[in-house]
């Protein structure tokens, strides 16, 4: 069994948001030719994207190919729209969640949704994350910022605490990449600053303190963690050296919370995937490919696949860490 828990929906069709709210900077899209569709941000071209990002059939065909037998369902990331006044952000929240929702009651053997909620109005998220706990849905997805606001802020407590008494799962995926404007050329914010700012996110969990208060919150990181992994030594010694600076909101070391989360696989790369299963613990990695989109695995798990494992232990990488990090039970995708 196959559970992929990094991979990215988007409805058919979405409604004129800026004509609806009066400003623009939402997404809507062109459906210029069949099976394929022009990502728009008011007049600007964004991405091209396939039927495979919208039509849940596409993806259980290219699933069965993959031999994927579950993907986790998250809203792509330009689409949580936190710069928004909230109570659009709100709005717009629920049209994704409704959505998603309604893919997982259709087809549920074949996927687990996660949800997106205004994390720039606690308030607000808050009712939206209960909804999201009684539409079936297993967690949300957040940014690794909030209009370059850190996730240790106090602001994003109470969201914390609901999560934690639903019990429900967050998934951190990278966006507004800091540095973007100072690197535009050759991709470089998705290759520099996507990792950036994954690690961006596990430091100031770390150093802020929101592990220790909120011991059971369950999160996961993409894209293997970012840089967080390879510079873990950097900011254990940074903890060391500077404690005026780094242990003000926390006085553990970093190295102590390693295990204490999960990441995906999605490495690029055996030998990191390797040093992440070591630094972490095999239990905290979780087959992720960031379908469907051109940076991820095309075949996910091939990597693991190639790798010299015992057989419980690819288990572990391929579906059950996936199902401890969910909390989900396995016979309900038999």
């Amino acid at each position: 069994m196959k559970i992929d828990i990094h991979t990215h929906i988007i409805p058919e069709r979405l409604p004129r948001w800026s004509e609806k709210f009066g400003y623009g900077g939402f997404i809507h899209l062109d459906h210029y030719k069949p099976c394929c569709a022009r990502m728009m941000k008011d007049d600007e071209f964004f991405r091209e994207i396939q039927s495979n990002c919208w039509d849940p059939q596409v993806r259980i065909d290219e699933c069965r190919e993959a031999r994927v037998d579950v993907q986790v369902l998250s809203t792509i990331p330009v689409l949580f729209y936190y710069w928004a006044k909230p109570e659009h952000c709100y709005d717009t929240s629920r049209f994704f969640n409704d959505h998603i929702a309604d893919v997982v009651k259709r087809y549920p053997r074949r996927f687990i949704g996660l949800g997106t909620v205004p994390m720039h109005h606690a308030e607000l998220a808050v009712k939206e994350l209960e909804r999201c706990s009684k539409l079936g849905l297993a967690g949300i997805e957040i940014g690794t910022n909030v209009n370059d606001n850190n996730l240790n802020e106090p602001q994003f407590f109470p969201i914390y605490e609901a999560a934690q008494d639903l019990d429900m799962a967050i998934f951190v995926h990278p966006w507004n990449m800091m540095g973007a404007r100072q690197m535009p050329k050759y991709w470089l914010p998705w290759l520099v600053g996507m990792p950036a700012e994954t690690s961006r996110a596990i430091c100031s969990l770390i150093f802020g303190g929101v592990f220790e208060r909120f011991p059971k919150l369950r999160f996961a990181f993409a894209h293997g963690g970012g840089s967080f992994p390879a510079t873990i030594g950097r900011i254990e010694q940074g903890y060391k050296v500077r404690p005026d600076l780094t242990a003000i909101d926390n006085n553990v070391n970093p190295r102590e919370y390693l295990g204490h989360f999960w990441v995906d696989s999605l490495t690029h790369d055996i030998t990191m995937l390797r040093y992440i299963m070591d630094l972490l613990g095999e239990d905290k990695i979780c087959l992720g490919s960031d379908y469907p989109f051109p940076l991820g695995e095309r075949i996910p798990g091939s990597e693991i696949a190639t790798m010299d494992l015992p057989r419980k232990t690819k288990d572990r990488l391929y579906y059950k860490n996936a199902l401890e990090w969910l909390k989900l039970d396995k016979k309900h995708f038999i």
